[in-house]
C-alpha cells in the first residue's frame, strides 16, 4: 500500500514536472524503496526519476534495480554519465552488471571507466561463474600487523567510505597473507600506541577464490558471519564476501532448485520480465522428454490390454496406484534434496537412509492399504480377491517408489549431477512405469490372468 502510494505521488509530481520538489521527497526515501517504485515504471519515466536523482543517491539506488532496468538506464546515458555510475559502484555490482551485457556495450564502459575501476572488474571477471571469487567484492580495509591502532584507525578514515564494510578489518603480512582479523570496536577501545599484531585475531577462518557460492552460504551460515575474507591458493587476500551478497545467493540457489524439481530449465530473468517465447524455450524441454518417456506407461497398459478385458474393472484403480506412487516418491525425493543442499546427508548415509525409507514406507503403505482396503469392502463391495490385488500393489508401490525417491538425488550428486533433476516429474515417470508392471504382475497371479 506504502509501494503504490509512493509511486503515484512521484507519477504526480513528474506530470507536473515539479522535479525540484520530486528530488527533494527521493532524498528522503530510502535507497532501496526508491528502487522497487522505479521498477514499476515505464521507460521513459524510469530514466527521468533517475537522472532527476541526487548524484550522491544514483549508484546505491542503481545497484538495487533489476538487471533489465539497467542495462536500458546504461544504454540510455551517455558515456561520461555511465561511466560515472559504473565507477560509484562496488566492483562485485559493476561485475554483475557487465557480465549480462553485450560484449560491445561492455567495452564501451570500461573504456570510459577509471583504471582502479577498469582493474577491479577484470581481475572479478576472471574467476569461475559462480565462484567465491566471482562475487567477492574488493572493497575492504586491510591493515598490516605492525600498524600501531592509530595508524590503523587513520586508515580507515582513508579507506572506509569506498569499503563495503569496516566492522572488520583485514591484517596482512608483507607478503598480502591473511594473519588475523580485527574488529572496529577493539581498535576503539584499545589503546593508541597498541601494535595490531598483537590484539588481531589469529585463527581467521577464510573462503577460496574457486569456492562454489552454495559452499560459500553453507559457510556463513555454519560461523554466523556478516562478511568473510577471500584468499587465493597461497593465502593471500583478494577479496570479501558480505551477507548480503549470501542472501543474493541463498534466492538464486533456491529458485533454480524449485524450477529444476517442476521440471523447468532455470532462468535469471524475474516471472513477469520473462517473454512467452522465452517461458516456452524454459519448460518445453523437459515436458517433451517426460512425454516421451511416459510412452512406456502406454506401452505397458497396452500389453495386458487382454487381462483388462477379463477384469475390466482394474483399469478404475490404475489412476489412484500411479499418483499414490508418484506422490510418495516426491515426498522421499524433497527430504532427500533438501538435505543434499544443506550438506547434511552424503553418500555414505544411503544405507541408512534406505533402512530409515524403508520402515517409513511399510508404516504409510499399511495404513493407507488398510484404509483402502476398507473402502473396497464396505464402500465400493469389490471381490475380495480384486480388493488384495488393488492393496498389496498400493503398499509394493509406495515402498518401490520411497526407495527410489530417497537414492536417485543421492546418486545424481554422486556422479556430479544436480540432485534437484531427479525431483517428483522424474521420479513420477519412473514410478508410474513400474506400479503399472507391479500391479499387472500381482494380477496375474492371484487373479489368474
Amino acid at each position: 500500500m506504502e509501494e503504490i502510494k509512493e509511486l503515484e505521488g512521484i507519477r504526480e509530481l513528474l506530470e507536473a514536472k515539479q522535479y525540484t520538489r520530486l528530488r527533494q521527497r527521493m532524498a528522503d526515501m530510502n535507497i532501496a524503496d526508491i528502487a522497487v517504485v522505479m521498477e514499476k515504471l515505464e521507460e521513459e519515466e524510469l530514466l527521468k526519476v533517475f537522472r532527476i536523482l541526487p548524484k550522491s543517491m544514483a549508484a546505491d539506488v542503481f545497484s538495487y534495480l533489476e538487471v533489465d532496468s539497467q542495462q536500458f538506464i546504461i544504454t540510455s546515458l551517455s558515456d561520461r554519465e555511465a561511466a560515472n555510475i559504473i565507477n560509484n559502484l562496488m566492483a562485485d555490482d559493476a561485475t554483475d552488471l557487465l557480465e549480462e551485457m553485450p560484449a560491445n556495450i561492455v567495452k564501451k564502459l570500461l573504456a570510459n571507466a577509471s583504471a582502479e575501476t577498469r582493474r577491479d572488474i577484470n581481475h572479478l571477471l576472471r574467476y569461475p561463474e559462480d565462484s567465491a571469487g566471482s562475487i567477492m567484492t574488493v572493497e575492504y580495509v586491510d591493515l598490516k600487523e605492525n600498524m600501531t591502532v592509530e595508524e590503523a584507525i587513520q586508515r580507515i578514515r582513508q579507506r572506509g567510505v569506498d569499503s563495503e564494510t569496516i566492522n572488520i578489518c583485514y591484517v596482512l603480512d608483507s607478503q598480502r597473507t591473511l594473519v588475523g582479523t580485527v574488529a572496529l570496536r577493539y581498535l576503539l577501545i584499545s589503546a593508541p600506541d597498541a601494535v595490531i599484531g598483537d590484539i588481531m585475531h589469529e585463527n581467521v577462518v577464510y573462503l577460496n577464490t574457486l569456492m562454489d557460492q552454495e559452499e560459500v552460504a553453507r559457510q556463513f551460515q555454519k560461523y554466523d558471519f556478516t562478511s568473510m575474507p577471500v584468499a587465493d591458493n597461497e593465502g593471500r587476500l583478494v577479496g570479501i564476501i558480505t551477507v548480503d551478497d549470501v542472501v543474493d545467493i541463498m534466492q538464486e540457489e533456491a529458485t533454480e532448485d524449485i524450477e529444476k524439481m517442476a521440471a523447468i530449465v532455470p532462468s535469471d530473468k524475474p516471472y513477469m520480465k520473462t517473454g512467452v517465447l522465452e517461458t516456452w524455450k524454459k519448460r518445453i524441454p523437459w515436458l517433451l522428454l517426460l512425454m516421451i518417456s511416459a510412452t512406456f506407461t502406454g506401452s505397458i497398459i497396452t500389453s495386458f490390454e487382454e487381462a483388462l478385458g477379463v477384469f475390466p474393472i482394474l483399469t478404475a484403480f490404475i489412476p489412484m496406484l500411479m499418483d499414490t506412487g508418484g506422490n510418495a516418491g516426491g515426498q522421499a525425493s524433497v527430504t532427500i534434496i533438501r538435505g543434499l543442499s544443506l550438506n547434511e546427508i552424503h553418500y555414505f548415509d544411503v544405507p541408512k537412509i534406505l533402512f530409515k525409507e524403508l520402515r517409513v514406507a511399510l508404516l504409510c503403505g499399511a495404513t493407507l492399504m488398510g484404509a483402502y482396503f476398507a473402502k473396497l469392502m464396505v464402500w465400493d463391495r469389490v471381490a475380495l480377491d480384486v480388493a488384495l490385488v488393488v492393496c498389496l500393489t498400493l503398499l509394493a508401490t509406495i515402498t518401490i517408489a520411497k526407495m527410489i525417491g530417497c537414492t536417485l538425488p543421492v546418486m545424481a550428486k554422486r556422479l556430479g549431477f544436480d540432485p534437484a533433476v531427479m525431483a517428483s516429474p522424474f521420479i513420477t515417470t519412473i514410478v508410474d512405469a513400474l506400479s503399472l508392471l507391479i500391479y499387472f504382475g500381482i494380477a496375474t497371479r492371484i487373479l489368474h490372468l
